[in-house]
């Protein structure tokens, strides 16, 4: 795995962002058990929105004080006061399915209250979204998926591997370099 030739295991602090799938964490557990876990903050922060537009469909000034309130819970790590109040307006609730979407996202936020340490992992030093890191994977697909390209397998991974190798020091380049130049065909 290529964190385990990256030397993850040495590092002093690790850190696993994602957008609370269970298979997520499951895997986080497994392969970078003992890593500061997180949820994505602006997936949790959509989460909210969903909230705002069921509770204020015309949007407006009071939709946004309470989008702002519960955002500064959220990241002073207050998830378990945004689920209470979440499952408290859906038990005033009329009508089923609103209440039912309201238990839903209080249960996102309760389930995950102990990975939306926001203020904490930024007081840290640790990013709370994994944006940059999704910036550069669309970058770098579309640097080998542009218009007219046509890649053969081995070819798209020898590129895709050339390229992050360059991204990755000139040591890493140079083997993964000969590996690729190995593997073409002669003619």
């Amino acid at each position: 795995m290529e964190s385990q030739r990256r030397g993850w295991v040495k590092a002093c602090d690790t850190q696993v962002i994602g957008d609370a799938a269970v298979w997520i964490w499951k895997l986080q557990d497994e392969h970078f058990h003992g890593s500061v876990t997180l949820v994505d903050w602006y997936h949790a922060v959509e989460h909210l929105a969903t909230v705002k537009r069921l509770l204020y469909p015309e949007s407006g000034a009071a939709a946004s004080r309470w989008d702002n309130r519960q955002q500064t819970a959220l990241y002073q790590g207050h998830a378990d006061r945004v689920a209470r109040e979440l499952n408290a307006t859906a038990a005033q609730e009329d009508e089923p399915e609103r209440a039912s979407i309201l238990r839903t996202e209080a249960g996102y936020f309760q389930n995950n209250r102990d990975r939306m340490l926001y203020q904490e992992c930024r007081d840290a030093g640790w990013p709370i979204g994994s944006g940059m890191v999704e910036s550069e994977a669309k970058q770098f697909k579309a640097r080998v998926t542009g218009p007219d390209m046509r890649w053969s397998r081995p070819g798209a991974d020898n590129i895709l591997a050339i390229g992050a190798a360059v991204l990755t020091g000139s040591e890493r380049f140079d083997a993964l370099w000969s590996a690729a130049y190995a593997s073409l065909p002669l003619s």
